[in-house]
């Protein structure tokens, strides 16, 4: 199974990149970067995918208001080329209040958008063109939009649905799901049966689950319980995480988290696996501090290589 970590986007870059090759010597298969509105993920994403070679890199995940499919398939293709076929493209709905705060474009048909943003994206990464007309979004190439290098190996596109429609979407279209603070039950009873039904509806392949975990091996449960508990509060704020914490069978977010010693965690990883996930990134990592961190990337870069 491969597992990777969500490395946070607030240092520096030189810093950013020492944590990424600390994170390949531990065994971990990939780096994930969020997209917020500092760095610019894809590059990031490519800098330290060339810094670190045999390191996967991946954006989890750029919303597509405010974006269109021409940039975001020059920004992953650039970041395929940089790092040899090693970068994935991570997609999201966003949110109502960053969309029409930060954007100031209403937030209206998400699901609409995403058909028709994943519709022109896929020509463009794989064949540098495209010629879409749709009620949301126009995508044509009166230039070529290829990148040298960028295309060759296809750069997988995910998508972070949770819902039934986003599923539906992301199994049609996507080449897999970018699920947080979904846990196995909801992977198992809900998510993981909807996006694979409708991807082999329209014979599509299996998709890839990839399950995002807030986890931390630790001495200090207590501690770093209640720093989780502040830290991922702010999901509980959204309609749509909600829903899911609680088809996990939670009721806050906190309770989502793969906090305490290596056993335990050890089983919350195989938890997700029997549940249905292709791979898991942990994020939140660094909640209890740099020993913790080490140590639990340690474990999971030996589960990931057990």
């Amino acid at each position: 199974m491969s597992i990777g970590v969500a490395l946070p986007v607030h240092h520096s870059i030189d810093t950013t990149v020492r944590l990424a090759r600390e994170a390949h010597e531990a065994g971990l298969r990939s780096v994930w970067f969020g997209q917020t509105f500092g760095y610019d993920s894809p590059a990031l994403a490519a800098i330290v995918g060339r810094e670190v070679p045999g390191l996967h890199v991946g954006t989890a995940a750029i919303p597509v208001f405010g974006r269109h499919p021409l940039l975001v398939s020059s920004q992953a293709q650039t970041a395929q080329a940089a790092t040899a076929g090693r970068y994935h493209l991570g997609l999201a709905l966003g949110t109502k209040f960053l969309t029409e705060t930060g954007f100031g474009i209403p937030y209206e048909r998400p699901i609409a958008r995403l058909r028709e943003f994943l519709t022109a994206l896929r020509p463009l990464l794989e064949s540098g063109s495209a010629d879409f007309h749709g009620e949301l979004l126009t995508a044509t190439t009166p230039l070529p939009a290829t990148v040298p290098g960028g295309a060759e190996t296809p750069v997988p596109v995910l998508v972070a649905a949770m819902a039934p429609q986003s599923l539906r979407v992301s199994g049609e279209l996507a080449d897999g799901i970018l699920p947080l603070l979904a846990g196995p039950r909801a992977l198992d009873e809900h998510i993981v049966p909807a996006v694979t039904a409708a991807a082999s509806a329209a014979g599509r392949p299996a998709p890839r689950i990839v399950a995002c975990v807030p986890g931390v091996v630790t001495g200090d449960l207590d501690t770093v319980r209640e720093t989780a508990t502040e830290q991922l509060a702010f999901y509980e704020q959204f309609p749509s995480y909600q829903r899911v914490i609680g088809l996990s069978g939670g009721t806050r977010a906190v309770d989502l988290a793969a906090l305490g010693d290596e056993e335990t965690v050890a089983a919350e990883v195989r938890r997700y696996r029997e549940a249905g996930a292709t791979e898991v990134v942990f994020t939140a990592t660094d909640l209890g501090g740099d020993e913790d961190r080490l140590r639990t990337w340690k474990l999971l870069g030996e589960l990931a290589n057990g």
